[in-house]
Order: structure tokens, then sequence, then C-alpha cells
């Protein structure tokens, strides 16, 4: 070998991300957000109604009183990568809302090995470098209700994307989503579309940088990637009810449906969709301490003796809220039973108006 670089073929296996019309793309926006939705295993479509629907559901922003905030922190790989979210929404009037919303993934100070040998075949570490490689999400909510349907609301997400790897490429997308929500007697209803026209993502390549590695491993020629690549759209359909118990206990109950229009390893999947059920529950006492338990993400996974398995991911959360401060923790994939790795994840929700 010319040189040594681990790098490259982490480079390479994310600069692939840009071929067109991949079926796996902007991954990072599906991970999902809120330790309170992620313990009950994002069955939330039908029933979320503060600062995080600008995410889950944009229709659910109008359920806000007067103003919130949101944050998220969780590491993934062993802390190597770092998942933060940021949020905002206020009510307009009785009718509207609005929120923005901020998504980052990233790895930070990866080495950069592709100079470690000089023209010489001398190793130099002075001649490493850092760099990170990053995906930003930037959401911009909009929801209102209208007077014709009691009890329906709906709303739009307009979406910027902006995806770094280093100086070797860049990327931006643009995306949109639309939801609906509709509460009769007691039951919510859900309807999300994510990506709705297809979002797409144009990847700038620096041509200098490629050229600096595509050939660094002997006989592992690298050809530039498309610059350009597409996100279908996915629906997700949520139905909902809380049952309250003495007046100090109640159980939220919420069923999703994710679906996907392609064929994939979901439990229910054809040529034309396929489907993946996720349940979400939720005990609650007296609006101060809830307990979460989740299931979903049911896979068919192949062995290695060529027999399928059905996968699933169990979830689990605890939450407090007080004077108008959430604080929710969740600690997803219990028991390593699906191919996710586990997380521990904290999310903290303010409603601003305490501080008037």
């Amino acid at each position: 070998m010319r040189k040594t670089i681990a790098i490259l073929l982490l480079f390479i296996g994310l600069i692939t991300h840009a071929q067109s019309v991949r079926k796996y793309s902007n991954e990072f926006m599906n991970i999902g957000v809120d330790a309170a939705a992620l313990g009950m295993s994002n069955a939330v479509t039908a029933f979320s109604g503060d600062v995080n629907s600008g995410y889950w559901n944009p229709a659910g922003l109008l359920q806000i009183e007067d103003s919130e905030a949101a944050l998220m922190h969780a590491s993934y790989f062993a802390n190597i990568a770092q998942y933060d979210y940021a949020a905002y929404a206020k009510k307009i009037d009785d009718r509207s809302a609005w929120g923005v919303s901020l998504i980052r993934f990233g790895v930070d100070d990866i080495l950069n090995t592709t100079q470690l040998i000089d023209s010489e075949g001398n190793i130099d570490y002075d001649r490493i470098s850092l760099f990170s490689t990053a995906d930003y999400g930037l959401t911009f909510s909009y929801a209102r209700r209208p007077t014709l349907i009691e009890g329906l609301s709906y709303g739009v997400n307009a979406k910027v994307i902006r995806r770094v790897i280093g100086e070797f490429a860049s990327s931006w997308g643009f995306g949109f989503d639309f939801g609906l929500q509709y509460e009769n007697n007691d039951w919510h209803y859900g309807i999300m579309l994510r990506d709705i026209t297809t979002t797409y993502n144009v990847w700038a390549i620096d041509e200098e940088k490629f050229n600096e590695i595509k050939d660094a491993v002997s006989g592992q020629n690298q050809e530039p990637p498309e610059s350009t690549e597409i996100t279908f759209p996915k629906a997700q359909l949520g139905i909902s009810k809380k049952f309250d118990f003495h007046y100090d206990y109640t159980l939220l109950a919420a069923v999703n449906l994710n679906m996907q229009f392609a064929q994939t390893n979901d439990i229910i999947s054809n040529s034309a969709f396929s489907i993946d059920p996720a349940l979400g529950l939720e005990f609650g006492y007296t609006d101060l301490v809830f307990l979460r338990a989740g299931v979903g993400n049911f896979q068919n996974v192949e062995q290695i003796d060529g027999s399928t398995k059905v996968n699933f991911q169990p979830n689990i959360g605890l939450g407090f809220k007080y004077k108008g401060i959430q604080v929710d923790y969740a600690l997803t994939d219990l028991g390593d039973q699906s191919a996710a790795l586990y997380s521990n994840i904290f999310s903290v929700k303010v409603d601003l108006s305490i501080f008037r």
C-alpha cells in the first residue's frame, strides 16, 4: 500500500450516500426526538401535542398553550457519534401555531491519515489532521385548525438538509412533510406523511480532495459517485386513547403503523409497501410522574443457517414534570433484542410562559 488510511474506508462509505435514488437517504432524520416519545417506541403520531410535534406531527403544535422549548442529547456507537436536537414553538392564535427545530448527527475529530506517508515513503505523524462529518436537519413548521371540521388540525413542515464530510464533500437538500390529527370522543387519530414531494440532496464533491485519496489503496480505485440522492416518502398512521382512573392515574395507549413504499425487512412487506407496527404505553400519576414502555421495529432478520427470525425493539422510559418543566429519560432496545444498539437518551421540555 502506498498509504495506510483507515479513514479512506470511512470516507468511501459515507460518500456513497450521494448515489442517486438510494433506498436509504437522510436516515438521521428517522432516529426520532424526545425521550418521552422514544420510550413509547415512537408511537406518538396521533396524540403528539407539544414543541416536539414539529418532528412527530406538526398538526399537534396547536395543543401548545403559549410557547415551549425542548433540548435532547444522545450518544451512539460507544460515544463516537453525537445526536443533538433543539426546538422552539409558539401559539399564534386559537387556530394557528408555528415552530422551528434543528437536528445534528455528527462524528467529530476523525483522524485524516491520507497524507501520513510522504512522497519518499516516510511516515510523518505531523501530517495527520482532524475533520468532522455531520448531518443537519432544520425544520420550519406551521399548524392550522380549519373552521369546517371540529376536532381536525393539519400541519406542514419545510425541511432544509445540510450534510458535510470534512472538506471532501457536502450537500444541500430540501423537502416537505404533511400531518393531520383528529380528535373524537377522546380518541385521537393521526397521519404523518414524510418527504411527500421526495427530498432531494445535491452533493458537491471536492475533486482535488477526492483525487488525493481515490488511489490511496492499490486496487481500490473509486469512481466519483453520482451527485444527487432522493429520500422517498413514508407514511405513519396512529391511533391513541387516554384512560383516567380515580382522577390521579392515567393510562395512555397508542399504536402506530409505520409504512414505507418499498419492500423491506418489515414483518408486513410486499413489492408495493411495507409496514412496521409500534405500540406505546404511558402510565401517569397526577400529571407529575410518568412511566413508559413501548415495542416496535419488528424486522424479519435472516439467520446464519438461512432461517428467518422476527426481531423487535423494546423501549422503556421515565418522566418527571413540575411547574412547566419536564425531564424525560429513555432506554432504547432494552435487552439488546434487535439489531439496533441500545442507547440512554435524556431530554428536557420547558413551558416558557412560567418565566413571565
